[in-house]
């Protein structure tokens, strides 16, 4: 497969989300309509190495397919880390970002007969937002979709509002963020102990799990020893 062109892109808006958290829109000019499935992500090439392959950091998409030429990304910042200081401390709106997309797997598997569980911590519900708005503007039939979110605190959420909103408008989708360090009037301890207790009667289910490797790989361990096969789960694995 030949290899995607990079792309010229410009960053057309910049927002805090939360306090080390960043949300950038970005627009490819050279294109009417920027085409990707919800899941997908993109290849930034930041001017912070000599060398190609140390330059490239890769984010989920955030946004979902709207036939403008517009995406979004969300960037949680790391202090040790040359690309996201790169992107917080020199990236404005007007500034240049060379990017390659769209790329992955981790997409849609249509049609959905039976429920969705979207399991996530930290920036990993960027591919589920894209996900979740996609489903509800094509109209995509499902039985019920459960976003299982996990935090440390409740300013650590990320499109929180936007959540309890969707699941306003949208029947059988059923948003559940968690906190692991903090009380709250909402869920508390780990994301692990919500989908359990959602599936202790084996409901049929497919899992889409995105975030950090730790929290991936107990999670694939648990889903299995809970009876399901490993075809019922789908990952997007962040650092």
């Amino acid at each position: 497969m030949a290899l995607q062109p990079w792309l010229k892109g410009t960053v057309v808006k910049i927002e805090n989300e939360t306090q080390d958290t960043k949300r950038f829109w970005i627009q490819i000019p050279d294109l009417n309509s920027f085409d990707f499935q919800p899941g997908q992500f993109v290849t930034l090439d930041l001017p912070i190495h000599e060398k190609p392959t140390k330059r490239w950091r890769s984010y989920s998409i955030a946004s979902w397919p709207d036939g403008t030429n517009v995406i979004e990304l969300l960037i949680v910042l790391n202090p040790n880390g040359l690309g996201t200081t790169y992107l917080f401390e020199k990236v404005a709106v007007g500034s240049e970002l060379i990017l390659r997309g769209p790329q992955g797997i981790f997409t849609l598997k249509q049609p959905f007969d039976s429920d969705l569980f979207f399991i996530c911590t930290g920036t990993g519900i960027a591919p589920f937002r894209s996900m979740l708005h996609y489903i509800q503007r094509e109209h995509i039939p499902f039985s019920a979709i459960y976003l299982i979110y996990g935090c440390r605190k409740k300013n650590n959420l990320m499109y929180y509002e936007e959540m309890k909103a969707l699941e306003g408008s949208m029947k059988n989708f059923h948003y559940i963020p968690t906190l692991s360090r903090e009380v709250w009037e909402g869920r508390e301890g780990y994301v692990h102990h919500v989908y359990e207790e959602i599936c202790k009667n084996s409901l049929p289910a497919q899992f889409y799990l995105c975030g950090w490797k730790d929290m991936i790989d107990e999670a694939k361990d648990r889903i299995v020893k809970m009876g399901y096969e490993k075809k019922d789960i789908h990952l997007e694995i962040y650092g």
